[in-house]
């Protein structure tokens, strides 16, 4: 009896360390598989991360370019409307050169005109000749005036070297010294531009 629980102990006892040794081995099996799943894993995940990643480059690059072109955009236009002002200005600026010397070769013509009309008598004036030439000068005038012409106020005025010139000066009891008293050849302006100044005589 002694015996035989003794080969059913030694029997057991094997079979015992086997099932050890298998859990063993299977933990075993399972740490060793776990960094290579992970690896795996790893390596799985990798592609989809540098895709991801080189999307996001290519997106800022692409953002960058479209700000840039923009921003080169912006800076042309801006160019260009400053060339069109300058050329505006320009263009403004040559015309009313030209059209300053025009109308300093025609302000003799009206000088002359003002002349002959002055020299006229009462009779003289009634004739048809007096009024087509009074009728002329009107006309010459009054383009002169649509162009942006205007006299310069003289008599009773304030000297003012920048509108006068002054030729002679001579008491007088009716003006204050410094006062135009008589314009012996009329003054123009061009706009804002003094194309010729009036000649007068100034009160001492």
């Amino acid at each position: 009896m002694a015996e035989n629980q003794n080969k059913e102990k030694d029997l057991e006892q094997p079979v015992e360390e086997k099932e050890e040794t298998t859990e063993a081995a299977a933990e075993e099996k399972e740490t060793s598989e776990t960094p290579e799943a992970e690896e795996k894993e790893s390596a799985e995940e990798t592609p989809e991360k540098k895709s991801k990643f080189f999307k996001k480059d290519k997106k800022d690059k692409k953002d960058a370019e479209i700000e840039e072109l923009k921003d080169r955009l912006v800076r042309q236009m801006a160019e260009f409307d400053n060339y069109r002002k300058r050329t505006d200005k320009e263009k403004k600026q040559n015309y009313e050169i030209g059209a300053s010397d025009f109308i300093l070769k025609i302000l003799p013509v009206v000088d002359n005109f003002e002349r002959g009309l002055g020299a006229m008598t009462d009779a003289d004036k009634e004739s048809s000749f007096a009024q087509g030439i009074e009728m002329i000068y009107k006309q010459l005038t009054k383009v002169l005036e649509d162009e942006g012409v205007t006299v310069i106020e003289a008599q009773g005025k304030e000297f003012d070297p920048m509108l006068h010139n002054a030729v002679m000066q001579q008491p007088s009891d009716e003006y204050e010294s410094g006062i135009v008293i008589q314009e012996l050849q009329k003054g123009y302006k061009y706009k804002d531009k003094v194309l010729r100044h009036s000649m007068v005589m100034v009160a001492e």
